[in-house]
């Protein structure tokens, strides 16, 4: 291949990297805003909060801007920016767009029967297994030893395939997790707001390990310049805690306690039905 043949075909994947993350993006954007249009024609005393649209087309903002240069460029040439992106990807855009309560609007806005369709689909085992916070830890922060401490990173930087994936991964277990911790969607797993809190701490005192790992340069299997790493390590660590605090505060700003009432004797006689644990929307 001739090097206006290599210029021109690596001009073309620049392109591609830079329109096509933004389009998902926008069209992703798009779509949440015509749903809370419909939601709000459909009932207008309800209507949707404004801080849920604000916050989902921040997520997808930040979304764009993490797949797309300067950010994307940054990350194919130096450590410290896949490591600014992974934050990114993987616990700023997932905790905006899941506080703009996506599965609650697209409920609202389906028709009876999809919506229940779509109920028991979510209540399902191994959907209900998946959202629990523990094993969304395991997936989003309990990989980090496989990326970094394996030759796996490496690979992605060489396969375009494999980078893209660990870009999914990123942002759909970190979506998974913030939804597990402090998502206002309904949760049918859910535990109780001090287990997230708990299984909160676990996943900062597991970013310190790695962050710090990293910078020592133990059990760490990157092929990129020492202060590449160390610098990136101070990203993690840094940016991981903020992020957590933020969802820590997300956690508290959607708790409600729940209001204890002694029912009459027949409430408490009449059997349960799976309508009765069914969320309210």
């Amino acid at each position: 291949m001739t090097d206006h043949a290599t210029h021109a075909h690596q001009a073309g994947a620049d392109a591609w990297e830079s329109w096509v993350p933004l389009t998902v993006a926008a069209l992703l954007a798009c779509g949440y805003l015509r749903l809370v249009h419909r939601a709000r024609q459909r009932n207008p005393a309800r209507g949707w909060t404004r801080w849920r649209a604000i916050s989902f087309a921040a997520g997808c903002t930040l979304l764009g801007a993490a797949l797309s240069p300067p950010v994307s460029t940054f990350a194919h040439a130096d450590f410290r920016g896949h490591m600014a992106q992974h934050l990114l990807l993987g616990m700023y855009a997932p905790l905006l767009l899941v506080l703009g309560a996506p599965v609650t609007l697209l409920l609202r806005t389906l028709p009876a029967r999809r919506a229940r369709s779509l109920t028991r689909l979510l209540h399902t085992r191994p959907l209900r297994a998946a959202a629990h916070p523990v094993p969304a830890l395991l997936l989003s922060t309990g990989s980090l030893a496989v990326v970094y401490g394996t030759p796996l990173y490496d690979a992605t930087t060489a396969r375009p395939v494999l980078h893209w994936l660990l870009h999914a991964h990123f942002l759909l277990s970190g979506c998974l997790f913030a939804h597990a911790v402090a998502g206002p969607d309904p949760a049918p797993s859910r535990p109780t707001v001090p287990a997230r809190l708990l299984v909160l701490g676990v996943a900062v005192a597991a970013h310190a390990a790695v962050s710090q790992l990293m910078y020592g340069g133990f059990l760490i299997d990157v092929h990129a310049p020492v202060d590449h790493v160390r610098g990136g390590a101070e990203i993690m660590y840094y940016g991981g805690d903020i992020a957590e605090l933020l969802l820590a505060g997300a956690l508290v700003a959607t708790w409600r306690p729940a209001r204890r009432h002694r029912p009459g004797i027949a409430a408490r006689l009449a059997p349960r039905t799976d309508r009765d644990q069914l969320p309210q929307l």
